[in-house]
């Protein structure tokens, strides 16, 4: 299982602190959607250059013209691009013919999404390399939200998935056990005051 470190801070060069410190114990670098509205895709490309070794996942969260925002996030250096599981078939598959001009990928964040599980089946019919069961920041504030929803909507799904929203030490263990790909990381790295061993620790817990 891969381990992405969310990176939802405001700035390029706070995103290149961030990334520096976690890069050795990462695959792969999200530039989370705050830091691109804040940044631009400037900072897609910063990234991609200080670490052209790891993935680097553009998170526009796009809900229209997906061929158009894909191309331009794909020709800054991102390798992976997001477009929301709400927005319409035609959006995903524009951001997938994208993809494929670059040779790259497109996830579908399912943020937002009512059935999951439907939705994952659907949308990896299009084309997209993987779906992320997502729990938003938002959401995890929610009465009744509970981190098990998103594994058991993963294991449900029988598509390649992601998980993200609220992972730490304590559950990405959980998360491997689901069959996830990929476990994403944010707070749990970015908020530790030793960013490093914060990402170590994590990497560490995948078997």
């Amino acid at each position: 299982m891969k381990l992405q470190f969310a990176m939802d801070t405001l700035t390029t060069e706070a995103a290149l602190e961030l990334a520096a410190a976690a890069a050795p114990h990462v695959d792969i670098l999200e530039l989370g959607t705050p830091l691109i509205k804040s940044a631009g895709l400037s900072a897609v490309t910063a990234i991609k250059d200080a670490h052209p070794d790891k993935i680097v996942f553009a998170d526009l969260k796009t809900m229209d013209a997906g061929e158009l925002e894909a191309d331009i996030a794909f020709s800054a250096g991102a390798d992976l691009v997001t477009v929301l599981g709400v927005a319409g078939d035609s959006t995903i598959v524009g951001a997938v013919k994208a993809a494929k001009k670059h040779g790259k990928g497109v996830v579908a964040d399912l943020i937002g999404v009512a059935d999951k599980v439907a939705r994952a089946k659907e949308v990896t019919a299009l084309g997209v390399q993987f779906v992320e069961m997502h729990a938003g920041l938002d959401e995890q504030a929610e009465d009744g939200f509970t981190f098990d929803t998103l594994l058991d909507d993963g294991k449900a799904s029988g598509v390649a998935f992601s998980v993200a929203g609220g992972i730490s030490v304590s559950t990405i263990e959980a998360v491997q056990a689901s069959g996830a790909e990929v476990a994403v990381a944010g707070g749990a790295i970015y908020g530790a005051p030793d960013v490093g061993a914060a990402a170590a620790a994590l990497r560490a817990a995948i078997v």
